[in-house]
């Protein structure tokens, strides 16, 4: 009781005792608002309209060399070539999304695609004088084909690292291809027999559902 009485005394009592004969000063009201300001307008902001970059310009080489971009599109060709009218690796720029697949994987990965190329390279070097990019078909098939081993589970990838190259660039290769623009438009257009009808459903959609209950 006695401390409410001594803090309104304070209160009560002036801040400075003016001076004998001057008069105190005049009290202003303060506002109890900031001061008021004209409101300025945010400037307008151009839209600009957007454009996805791989219909206006194809992919540029990124991740590999000159000679291993090369290789992996001789592999392209020969691998996963256009068939019954559907269309080749080449056609779906295969090898370009692996370009950008691989640059953005694990380095295991990297190493095994980079140590693959190198060595078809050097393989064509040795048995034909230039690189693999650059052999026929049939130079080249005969570099392949003793690589090429058949898989009873998908899987399973085989020990000899370049077995197991030639196996996982094969799979990569038709996976782009078959899940690609160019695939679903040459689908949509004219479906093949036997082809499955839900690959088409939906216009402009090409990649497969992740759903593990569909088929492909």
């Amino acid at each position: 009781m006695k401390r409410r009485r001594f803090v309104q005394s304070l209160l009560a009592a002036p801040a400075v005792a003016p001076s004998a004969g001057q008069a105190p000063p005049p009290v202003t009201a303060q506002p109890n608002t900031p001061a008021r300001q004209t409101p300025q307008q945010p400037q307008e902001i151009g839209q600009l309209a957007v454009t996805q970059p791989d219909l206006v310009a194809e992919t540029g080489q990124r991740f590999f060399t000159g000679d291993q971009f090369g290789a992996l599109e001789k592999l392209a060709a020969v691998l996963v070539p256009p068939l019954k009218g559907k269309p080749g690796a080449l056609d779906a720029h295969a090898p370009e999304f692996l370009d950008f697949l691989i640059g953005v994987s694990p380095a295991e990965r990297q190493s095994l695609y980079r140590n693959g190329l190198e060595e078809l390279n050097r393989a064509a070097q040795q048995q034909f004088h230039t690189t693999f990019h650059a052999l026929e078909a049939a130079q080249a098939d005969a570099i392949i084909r003793p690589l090429l081993v058949a898989r009873y589970w998908s899987q399973e990838m085989p020990e000899d690292p370049m077995k197991n190259f030639m196996a996982q660039v094969h799979d990569d290769l038709r996976t782009a291809t078959t899940n690609s623009r160019e695939w679903a438009g040459e689908a949509s257009q004219a479906p093949a027999e036997g082809r499955p009808r839900r690959f088409t459903r939906g216009r402009g959609l090409y990649w497969r559902p992740i759903d593990p209950v569909v088929r492909g």
